[in-house]
């Protein structure tokens, strides 16, 4: 958590003073946003490790299976409304989606956090999945 808020600190400030990317909106609603979805990264993480039998498994479902559909399905490279249908239903079951749809209305259109209750709802609500589902496998698991 600690080194994912120093990268998270680090990209801000590269963005900010060596890239020239304006930011717009809340510094501090960024920050509260890129918290949770740490939170969702990390839940998600607990979650593939204790579903996984061996560190190998582990590192398979989260560098294959997870990796490339993030990139491709988060609406970073590509824009979801242009992909077909059931690639936008899939994309909608990605977390980096929504962070991304998030931080680009906080960023650069300067909205209000008002105005990504749809997002902070839908990360919240991933989080509290995976944690619960990732906390009851852990204590089923230890026992």
């Amino acid at each position: 958590m600690i080194l994912s808020l120093i990268i998270l600190i680090c990209i801000l400030l590269i963005s900010k003073y060596i890239l020239l990317v304006p930011i717009a909106g809340s510094i501090i609603a960024i920050f509260g946003v890129s918290l949770l979805y740490i939170l969702l990264a990390l839940s998600l993480g607990l979650f593939i490790s204790v579903i996984a039998e061996t560190q190998v498994a582990a590192l398979l479902i989260s560098g294959m299976i997870l990796l490339m559909p993030s990139i491709m399905l988060s609406g970073m490279i590509y824009p979801i409304e242009s992909m077909p249908q059931i690639l936008q239903y899939l994309a909608d079951i990605v977390p980096a989606r929504w962070y991304i749809a998030a931080i680009r209305k906080l960023m650069i259109m300067g909205v209000g956090i008002n105005m990504i209750y749809k997002e902070l709802i839908v990360l919240t609500v991933m989080t509290v999945i995976l944690l619960t589902i990732a906390l009851k496998k852990f204590k089923t698991r230890l026992e």
